[in-house]
């Protein structure tokens, strides 16, 4: 219930109905008003076709779905802390996320691992976005804002509605610090 409450959050914080975020997907509008009334459960292909069409990741949706679950790490409810092995982790993107914060806030920083050699798919969503190359070589695909060359130690920022995709410029994996911001209502 707690997921299907955040995709509608996540929805409306975006303008969008259930039937545009169905059309977006490419799934029926009925699957996702269950899903949204807690009545449904998304296979992974499922949560990551809604979580693209959000602009968005699984691993987000399933942070935001379960954050209120944990208990506060201080009595203010001001400071979050996440240790070395904890924080949600899943897929984002080719690779694999852990957003090392918890809670509402305005933003969300995560780790991110990949090794994919090749660019994929566009990735776009409304919030600005910035990378930091902590380990191995990165090729950031822009679309028509250029490609750009990251080693460790470079960082990147570009604005929302940005067409972007990356992939490794080795043969390794690459080690990312990403910080995305965090929409009002998501």
């Amino acid at each position: 219930m707690r997921l299907g409450a955040r995709i509608r959050s996540f929805r409306r914080a975006r303008g969008l109905t259930l039937v545009e975020l169905a059309r977006l997907a490419g799934l029926s509008h009925p699957f996702l008003s269950q899903l949204e009334r807690g009545q449904a459960r998304p296979s992974m292909v499922s949560l990551e076709k809604i979580a693209r069409a959000l602009g968005s990741s699984q691993i987000e949706l399933i942070a935001a779905a379960t954050d209120d679950l944990l208990p506060p790490t201080t009595g203010t409810g001001r400071v979050s802390m996440v240790r070395r092995r904890e924080g949600p982790q899943g897929p984002f993107g080719g690779g694999e996320a852990r957003i090392l914060v918890h809670g509402d806030v305005p933003f969300i920083p995560l780790e991110f691992r990949g090794s994919n050699r090749s660019l994929g798919e566009f990735y776009t969503h409304e919030e600005d976005e910035f990378l930091h190359v902590v380990g191995g070589s990165v090729l950031v695909d822009l679309a028509d804002e250029g490609e750009f060359e990251l080693e460790p130690g470079d960082s990147i920022h570009y604005a929302g509605g940005t067409l972007h995709r990356w992939c490794s410029r080795g043969d390794g994996e690459y080690h990312l610090f990403i910080v995305k911001e965090r929409r009002a209502g998501s």
